[in-house]
């Protein structure tokens, strides 16, 4: 928090009332005073950490800084960490310090204007020259122009670029490329570069995402990173041990999307609960007050669930990161198993992340009545930011599907009786129809409930895809006729694995550092999320599950309990997210409560409040308003 005493001055106008150039200008001020103040910080605080300085400038606290966003974030969390995971060790000692010292400044280009998430698909390619021992890169059509990375438009000089390696005319696949697309001194575009910003957006207005054209642009050959595939100087190319091993940094990229994610949908379900707090409205009992609307229990089942979501996929994400770290310790040991695993758990919590994230932020904006439309609520924002998660880093149905390859491959390994990777060992489950346990309403039994629906699903998955290959269509053509059983099990196979970590965090080992009134609020949290998620997927659950009336009875009644359990504890449990005033940046959610009085001081602070009068009224309102029509 101490942070945000530099940035405390008034800038004279909020950033939703400046244009375009002066949002981006302002978050480039913005972002280098910041810079410069976490890492002295750091070297003050904890000299060699990282929990300041680099973190500070894109963690949940950064958003009291970057009300619009940053230009610099994946400079930081992308850019620097592909250098460092895909760099050789020469390649590392060069170029990182330049540029965790924001010596230089870069992005991270891959996806194309007509290419995303089909990474073979990208048209970008480097050609190597043997006599100059140079790659030339070409983007040769307008499709293959580089669209989208932040901060390409107008602030990075250097970009990590995804293209197509050809020696002697012969595609060797995707590698990675280091290449400087501006002056370091004018900053200008270097020859051979045509580069720009893509224009506004739903959200994230300040990313300066933009577009890089390359043609004939010479870099030395120690500029391919080469820590796995590489080019020697006679053009002689070795391959990677695994073509997977490139694609690890996107692992870990999802696993941050899911940490921001949780924290925008947490972010809405503060405001909501704050605002809930304060807005009375429709006497439950007819000669009654007005009482807050949270009282309500329609408004509780808008608000609470989404609390519950967003501290489960926080915590699934720090598993996935955990698993993440123990696989590249691996990897750098020569063991490459593991992989598959990380990559469909990624991206299966990428996917419902986002997914549920968007749709709750929503969810909450709509639990704050027309005041939740206001752009000084911000949920707008937050809205817009997080909703861009949803394509970037793999579109999410795309990701679905390469998850639903992966369960696919493990079914096939099921049947012919091979080894499972552990994070599959429950479609064991799918092999005997009818063999569920009794249902007690239990935690285990919820858990045991999503993993036994995830296994049928993967099954009837490879049933459909096996008759489909049985009939004569080809494996592909089979693959995309039963994309919608494939997308489902993906689905489930995320669900379980978030509601089995959930619990576990609660439960286990870890449990024990927590004190006895947080234990309790966290074990109705899990409560909560159990009881919803199975209500709300009941259509399938009952498809394989046979639950009586009765047991559904008693869900509804426990979810109503959890919500009761929930309504004191609520805003108490959101001020423990801790976020400042500043991050919210909403006339809603702020911490005091004064929600009317900072709605009409936003609304006087409009640049159109300055004057009583338009200059429209003389030109056109008021002639039009005296004519004849």
């Amino acid at each position: 928090k101490e942070l945000f005493s530099d940035f405390e001055k008034d800038y004279g106008i909020k950033h939703e009332y400046l244009d375009h150039e002066g949002v981006y200008n302002r978050a480039v001020e913005q972002g280098t005073k910041a810079a410069k103040k976490l890492r002295r910080l750091q070297k003050e605080r904890n000299p060699g950490g990282k929990e300041i300085w680099p973190r500070g400038i894109y963690d949940a606290s950064s958003f009291g800084i970057f009300p619009a966003n940053s230009p610099f974030t994946i400079h930081i969390t992308m850019f620097v960490d592909v250098l460092k995971g895909q760099g050789t060790p020469e390649q590392v000692e060069k170029w990182v310090g330049l540029a965790e010292n924001c010596n230089i400044i870069g992005t991270y280009a891959q996806t194309e204007l007509g290419h995303g998430t089909n990474l073979r698909g990208i048209q970008t390619r480097a050609d190597y020259d043997r006599k100059t021992q140079e790659f030339v890169l070409n983007t040769p059509c307008l499709q293959a122009y580089k669209w989208w990375p932040g901060g390409l438009g107008h602030t990075a000089n250097y970009a990590n670029v995804v293209a197509q390696l050809y020696i002697d005319g012969e595609n060797k696949g995707i590698q990675m490329f280091l290449v400087q697309v501006r002056d370091l001194e004018t900053h200008m575009p270097l020859p051979g570069i045509d580069i720009g910003e893509i224009g506004k957006k739903i959200g994230m207005h300040a990313v300066n995402q933009g577009f890089l054209g390359l043609k004939n642009v010479r870099i030395p050959r120690d500029q391919m990173l080469m820590k796995n595939a590489k080019v020697m100087p006679d053009g002689t190319f070795i391959e990677s041990p695994d073509t997977k091993l490139t694609y690890m940094t996107m692992v870990y990229t999802r696993c941050l999307i899911v940490k921001m994610d949780s924290v925008y949908l947490l972010e809405a379900a503060t405001i909501a609960a704050r605002y809930s707090a304060v807005r009375r409205q429709s006497p439950i009992n007819p000669d009654d007050p007005e009482p807050q609307i949270m009282d309500h229990v329609t408004q509780q089942l808008k608000i609470f669930p989404e609390i519950a979501s967003g501290v489960a996929y926080d915590v699934a994400a720090e598993q996935v990161l955990e698993y993440y770290n123990e696989t590249m310790q691996e990897i750098n040991n020569g063991k490459y198993t593991r992989m598959p695993e990380a990559h469909a758990l990624s991206c299966a919590l990428k996917v419902l992340c986002t997914t549920d994230a968007c749709a709750g932020i929503e969810r909450l904006r709509l639990a704050c009545g027309g005041h939740g439309f206001m752009t000084a609520a911000n949920i707008g924002n937050i809205y817009g930011n997080a909703v861009a998660a949803y394509t970037y880093e793999g579109e999410n149905t795309v990701l679905l599907l390469q998850i639903g390859r992966f369960l696919m491959k493990s079914w096939s390994y099921l049947v012919e009786g091979k080894q499972m990777l552990n994070s599959v060992e429950y479609l064991r489950q799918g092999q005997e129809k009818n063999s569920f346990q009794k249902w007690d309403n239990s935690w285990e039994c919820i858990i045991n409930a999503f993993k036994y629906t995830a296994a049928h699903k993967t099954r009837i998955a490879f049933e459909s895809f096996s008759e489909r290959m049985m009939a004569g269509q080809t494996q592909p053509e089979a693959f995309n006729n039963s994309g919608i059983e494939l997308t489902q099990a993906a689905e489930y196979h995320g669900r379980q694995f978030v509601a089995e970590i959930f619990c576990k965090a609660i439960t286990g080992p870890r449990s024990a550092n927590f004190s006895p009134p947080t234990k309790a609020v966290m074990e109705t949290l899990v409560e909560l999320y159990l009881v919803h998620i199975t209500l709300r997927h009941l259509s399938d659950i009952l498809r394989f599950i046979p639950l009586t009336e009765a047991d559904v009875k008693s869900l509804q009644r426990r979810l109503e309990v959890a919500l009761q359990k929930i309504r004191p504890e609520a805003v108490a449990l959101t001020d423990g997210f801790d976020f400042d005033d500043r991050v919210l940046n909403s006339v809603l959610g702020a911490y005091d409560g004064n929600v009317y009085e900072r709605i009409f001081e936003s609304a006087k602070m409009s640049p159109m409040n300055k004057k009583p009068v338009q200059d429209s009224f003389e030109t056109y309102l008021k002639p039009f308003m005296k004519s004849q029509l």
